[in-house]
């Protein structure tokens, strides 16, 4: 069986599109364009557990706000930090964090997984939300961007917004290639055969919860670099980066892209950026239109917006 050109046709276009944008956009539409790709890699990393591995996480946002935290309290109030510096330590941050939380999570499954990473999430978000050296609820400012260079070396400016436009999106499509890869490697093939039948997976000899605690360890660390780039893109990160709003809203976004496709997400996450953002302007109660169209896309639509591209017409024989 050979795949469909769709979504092959589908990544040329989305990315000369997203490549093209800058020079055609008006400022506010790239910036929003901004928003949406780092939304897009946040809702990559949780479709990696949601998708493929079949762990539903409602606190997937507290990787995202930690990352923004700890840059936020390593950057100095008087000149900028290393990009490499700052990198490393935000990821390492998620990375550590989703270690400790997915080791304690993988252990339940179903309705338990869901609670144990949401009341995870909510003791960071009330930690932080009630201590004075983390800027309590006001949150905390990134009072400089990092700063990319090699010795007296400067590689690329972040503060130029064109320049952060193509850096962010060159950290999605890195995103992107990375879970495509750990996808179709052996390992991810193991991930898949734990969402569809994780007790005959066990039964051929794999040892599960390591592989499930892997996934979470990825999945936690890419949430943190879509937190490191947000907690960039506005200078400022506050409690609410790891409310379980944020975790709602995420996966809300992968349900209506599409699980278990990658592009579906990315499709989800613009597709609800543009439609949030359409709504409010319209109306004040754009709230309650947003969720009746995810609920008429959950009852007729299950498979996402993805669905829609796998029953397109592959065209020439059966």
């Amino acid at each position: 069986m050979t795949a469909s050109p769709a979504p092959v046709l589908l990544h040329l276009i989305a990315l000369a599109l997203l490549a093209a944008f800058p020079w055609v956009g008006g400022e506010f539409y790239v910036d929003l364009a901004l928003t949406l790709m780092i939304l897009a890699l946040f809702a990559l990393s949780l479709d990696l557990l949601v998708g493929y591995t079949g762990l539903v996480s409602f606190g997937h946002a507290a990787f995202f706000g930690l990352a923004g935290y700890v840059l936020a309290m390593i950057t100095p109030e008087t000149e900028p930090v290393s990009l490499w510096a700052a990198l490393a330590a935000c990821l390492a941050a998620s990375a550590a964090a989703a270690l400790v939380i997915g080791w304690f999570s993988v252990r339940t499954s179903g309705i338990y997984f869901i609670m144990i990473t949401l009341a995870f999430a909510q003791m960071l978000y009330y930690f932080l939300s009630e201590s004075p050296a983390f800027g309590g609820s006001d949150g905390l400012f990134v009072n400089f961007r990092p700063v990319a260079a090699v010795g007296d070396w400067l590689l690329f400016d972040l503060d130029d917004p064109m320049v952060f436009y193509y850096f962010v999106l060159a950290t999605l499509l890195a995103g992107y290639a990375l879970l495509t890869t750990i996808l179709r490697a052996p390992f991810g093939q193991v991930l898949q055969g734990i969402r569809i039948n994780e007790g005959r997976t066990r039964a051929l000899g794999f040892p599960t919860p390591r592989y499930k605690l892997v996934s979470f360890v990825i999945a936690g660390t890419l949430a943190g670099l879509a937190g490191f780039l947000e907690a960039v893109h506005t200078g400022y990160v506050s409690p609410g980066h790891l409310s379980w709003h944020e975790s709602g809203i995420v996966l809300m976004v992968v349900i209506l892209g599409g699980r278990g496709t990658l592009y579906g997400p990315v499709l989800g996450a613009f597709t609800f950026g543009l439609l949030r953002n359409g709504l409010q302007d319209v109306t004040e109660h754009w709230i309650l239109f947003m969720g009746l169209f995810i609920v008429a896309l959950v009852l007729f639509l299950p498979g996402g917006i993805a669905g829609l591209i796998r029953r397109a017409p592959k065209g020439g024989s059966q």
